[in-house]
């Protein structure tokens, strides 16, 4: 299974503010950009999906292994590159191998290609120069991001999750990174405001306060459809708002035509000039007026 999937989803903050509620909401195997202002729920959501954080209710299915690439990665005191793509423990096991010092069992578990394999990875990333034993404290941000990545895929994930991937990286970091995921193949969910990174996308999300929205397509094509729905609202608002003050005219319209009749009536009452039926038969319809002028009010 690639696909994650998040049914009747509920999260909120520990001041009380409410991030998602109700949320259903899959990812399938394929990229996914997930927009929207900050504040909405971008890195929780993926934070939700990793199981770093729990939902308050509701359910996420996820597949077996997920590979998250943080905004802020983690450092551990001392580290290597070794360390980060997690093959200590082989590289020992090949040191024995080399030296002729491996059980058996040593040499049923090495695996003969990790060199070849980290070099490829190390390369996709344009860091083909570095070993594994580089400690990380030697790699400036963008770097220690790159290998972030490259360790990521290493290990080939059923599905990955990139917060912020293209931060504080230059031009061609970005590209580098960019065309590492156009080549992945699986779930790929990307959170960020990069716009050619979201243009590698197949689907944007968008996350608001009213919950998600799935939009098909690349990041330009989002915008393009966003641009038409909110034009369709601002013509829908523009119609109602017309409808308003006609209905609103009507009625203030209504209201004088009786508020006049009223006026006759008690001058004629106070003359004695019309007999008292006439007069109750122009207060009901002045009555019938001022209905129908409440109806339109309301």
């Amino acid at each position: 299974m690639t696909s994650i999937v998040h049914a009747n989803l509920a999260w909120h903050t520990p001041d009380g503010t409410s991030l998602f509620r109700n949320l259903d909401l899959t990812f399938g195997p394929k990229r996914t950009g997930l927009v929207g202002r900050n504040g909405t729920g971008k890195t929780t959501l993926l934070r939700l999906i990793v199981g770093d954080t729990a939902p308050m209710s509701g359910n996420i299915t996820r597949p077996a292994s997920i590979g998250f690439l943080r905004q802020i990665p983690e450092h551990q005191l001392g580290a290597k590159l070794a360390d980060l793509f997690e093959i200590t423990t082989q590289r020992a096991i090949l040191a024995r191998a080399e030296t002729g010092r491996a059980t058996a069992q040593d040499l049923a578990d090495a695996d003969w290609m990790l060199e070849k394999r980290l070099d490829a990875a190390l390369t996709q990333m344009g860091l083909g120069h570095l070993s594994a034993d580089t400690p990380l404290t030697a790699l400036s941000g963008g770097q220690r991001t790159r290998a972030g990545l490259a360790a990521l895929m290493f290990h080939s994930p059923d599905a990955l999750l990139l917060d912020e991937p293209t931060n504080h990286l230059d031009h061609e970091g970005r590209q580098l990174v960019i065309d590492a995921i156009r080549a992945w193949q699986g779930c790929v969910i990307v959170a960020g405001h990069d716009r050619a990174l979201l243009n590698a996308m197949d689907t944007i999300v968008e996350l608001t306060t009213l919950g998600a929205k799935t939009y098909g397509g690349n990041y330009d094509s989002y915008r393009a459809l966003k641009s038409t729905e909110l034009a369709s609202a601002e013509s829908d608002l523009t119609r109602a708002e017309h409808t308003l003050a006609q209905t609103n005219t009507r009625a203030r319209t209504a209201a004088k035509r009786k508020a006049r009749t009223d006026r006759q009536g008690r001058r004629l009452r106070i003359s004695g000039s019309q007999s008292m039926l006439v007069l109750d038969a122009a207060k009901e319809r002045s009555e019938g007026s001022g209905g129908a002028s409440a109806r339109f009010r309301a």
